[in-house]
């Protein structure tokens, strides 16, 4: 994996703090937002530095989140009204665009 500086990490994290309670976004927006190659290195931040965070709103582009993950993050979104259809989050109607 690329090396990844502390400001990006920490960069990760405040636009993860920002997302506004019933809205998403996907790694790879994030990625983007913060100049990263790739959206699994979002990843490997989210999964090493996030518990303080609202995870649940960081979700994967198909709108499916990981097997593991699955019960606890749709609960936690449609306790937020996240529209979900089928298991699956419709981004088109939450996703949350960030500024910057």
């Amino acid at each position: 994996m690329t090396a990844v500086t502390e400001e990006e990490v920490e960069a990760v994290r405040a636009l993860v703090a920002a997302i506004p309670e019933g809205k998403v976004t996907t790694y790879g927006d994030l990625a983007g937002a913060v100049g990263l190659s790739s959206a699994r290195i979002v990843g490997w931040i989210m999964r090493t530095d996030s518990a303080d965070l609202p995870w649940h709103r960081v979700v994967p582009a198909s709108g499916k989140p990981a097997p593991h993950l699955v019960h606890r993050q749709l609960e936690e979104l449609r306790a937020e009204g996240v529209p979900i259809r089928d298991g699956k989050i419709a981004l088109r109607e939450c996703r949350w665009a960030i500024e910057g």
